[in-house]
């Protein structure tokens, strides 16, 4: 697609930030967003979605794979082709997201990524790393592999970061771990995200977490302690605390639905909806790996051998309308926890993940089955149905 420098796009709807506009003109200029207008100059360039709703594009934090690929392939083809293969779901941010695994294998994955991102992605652009892992608790391991689990340890943190060229942003662990607070301090002073995930760390230990710096709950009621009354746990702290983020899986396998509409209720803008996608994700039922670990997936449900979950095969759009199925809230409050509230966990929202003046011109164009029409990336139209 050509890239053009200044351009109207004509829509029956417009999810903007602050709330749904109908009709009219949104003009983007050099990649951003550049306000709303009802009359255009003449000899504008327009392009025309007539019937069609102009959304956010969407931003998924938490994405293994998809498509066949792994972030943890360590191939610079596997990132790319994630880039490639959500762009079409209308995703235009992601972050390439890691499994706790052999040293050398995280350390080839975090250089690739970085290789892919200095090479240019064809889709969907990477916001950063995300490490889910090593730092972890065996009780609630999930898809990780506990023969790799260590005490956080800032020394190889930085030397990761490092290989990195600073673009790891967030890093999950159990905050119960030795030494994990006084790392979460550092690594959340230095502008990494930290989040709570793979733990059976108390209500008290969440609390005193979130206090030092963590600022995000992985995968909500998954790799976690449940809510008990007199023992709230780690989900209950992650309902509790008003501060931080939580993340959620809807796809009515990982999370009941009217316990995804209660964490919507609890949490508002400060839940996530995300994917957790492997590379099952968009193919057949079958056998397929996910990291060190074989999974079959069937009815497409990915479980490891024990029958734990093994990620998802969600795609970030479907999560939205689920939710929107399962709660009575509006179009433009579910799609915002797809895109701006993943920004916001991030401290990106300044750019990313709403249609405002000045942030980059990321959108997606939706019919009212949000059946995704077309994704453009920074004003460039890359993906069209």
């Amino acid at each position: 697609m050509m890239k053009r420098m200044s351009y109207y796009v004509k829509a029956r709807k417009f999810l903007l930030e602050n709330g749904e506009k109908e009709g009219g003109y949104l003009h983007i200029e050099n990649g951003r967003f550049n306000g709303f207008t009802d009359t255009i100059p003449a000899g504008a360039e327009v392009i025309d979605y007539t019937n069609a709703i102009i959304a956010p594009g969407l931003f998924d934090t938490h994405i293994h794979g998809v498509k066949g690929f792994d972030i943890m392939d360590g191939t610079v083809e596997a990132v790319k082709g994630v880039s490639e293969a959500i762009l079409p779901l209308g995703v235009t941010r992601f972050l390439p997201t890691t499994l706790t695994s052999a040293k050398k294998d995280l350390e080839t994955a975090i250089q690739k990524v970085k290789q892919a991102v200095e090479e240019g992605l064809p889709g969907a652009q990477s916001a950063g790393i995300f490490l889910e892992g090593p730092f972890f608790t065996e009780k609630y391991k999930g898809a990780q592999n506990p023969n790799h689990f260590l005490n956080p340890n800032i020394e190889l943190f930085n030397y990761w970061q490092q290989l990195a060229e600073g673009q790891i942003v967030k890093i999950a662990l159990a905050p119960e771990r030795e030494g994990a607070i006084s790392f979460i301090e550092e690594v959340a002073e230095a502008g990494v995200q930290v989040a709570i995930g793979h733990t059976d760390a108390t209500y008290d230990c969440c609390q005193e977490a979130v206090a030092h710096g963590a600022n995000t709950f992985v995968h909500l009621f998954n790799g976690m302690s449940g809510l008990h009354h007199r023992n709230p746990g780690v989900a209950g702290t992650a309902l509790i605390n008003n501060e931080a983020y939580a993340e959620l899986i809807c796809d009515g396998h990982h999370v009941h639905p009217d316990v995804a509409a209660l964490a919507f209720e609890r949490k508002q803008d400060k839940l996530i909806l995300i994917t957790d996608c492997m590379r099952a994700g968009l193919l057949e039922d079958g056998k397929y790996k996910l990291g060190e670990f074989d999974v079959s997936m069937k009815n497409g449900i990915a479980r490891m051998d024990n029958g734990s979950l093994a990620g998802s095969t969600l795609t970030l759009i479907e999560g939205v309308k689920n939710l929107a199925a399962w709660t009575d809230e509006s179009l433009h409050q579910i799609w915002h926890r797809a895109s701006l509230s993943p920004a916001k966990s991030l401290g990106l929202a300044a750019d990313f993940g709403s249609i405002a003046t000045g942030k980059v011109a990321d959108f997606t164009v939706i019919d009212e089955n949000l059946t995704i029409q077309a994704t453009a990336v920074a004003g460039e139209v890359k993906y069209e149905r």
